[in-house]
């Protein structure tokens, strides 16, 4: 084990180390459904909030802050989906292409590419047919229709279709997937 040295420094050395300029944002790579999941996830944490302060300190809680919490959570995870989607970010078993040769390895990435834009496609199929089901539908504590939720996920899902056929299209161009070179895709977090 090394030793670690410390440098001695003054308070007036400390305090000039403040003066430098504060690193800048780069808010760049988030788009529409990153900014619109966050919204949702803060009405939901207000919601959770105003349930707990009524409930333990009012000891009078609101009804309907469970049920508000409950749906804008499913909007979270669907459009939250959609960030994943875009960034290539799902669960992936990637070990397989590293022992493949390359030009099955391509085969197989352009074919869980096509799975993938195939699922969502009858996913937004069958949200479309669930919605129509559930149109009449009222929520039970909140005197607002119940496929307002259902719509978000609908959305969710035709996000999802168009992110993963952006995706499928920059792996085409690129000429690989994260399947094939994770490490390529480490280098955007950076």
């Amino acid at each position: 084990m090394s030793q670690e040295i410390h440098t001695p420094i003054t308070a007036e050395e400390l305090a000039h180390s403040f003066e430098d300029a504060a690193p800048t944002a780069d808010v760049s790579h988030y788009a529409v459904e990153d900014w619109a999941t966050l919204a949702i996830f803060w009405v939901m944490t207000a919601c959770v909030f105003l349930q707990f302060f009524t409930r333990y300190v009012l000891n009078d809680s609101y009804a309907w802050t469970e049920e508000i919490a409950t749906n804008c959570l499913i909007s979270v995870v669907f459009l939250g989906s959609v960030m994943c989607v875009r960034v290539s970010r799902h669960i992936q078993v990637d070990v397989l292409y590293h022992y493949l040769p390359q030009r099955i390895a391509r085969a197989l990435a352009i074919f869980v590419d096509l799975v993938r834009i195939g699922f969502f496609a009858y996913a937004c199929w069958l949200m479309w047919r669930y919605v129509a089901i559930v149109a009449d539908e009222r929520m039970v504590t909140v005197d607002l229709p119940r496929n307002i939720v259902f719509y978000s996920v609908l959305a969710g899902f035709v996000l999802m279709l168009g992110r993963s056929i952006q995706v499928f299209a920059a792996n085409q161009r690129r000429g690989y997937s994260v399947l094939e070179k994770p490490e390529e895709f480490q280098k955007v977090e950076d």
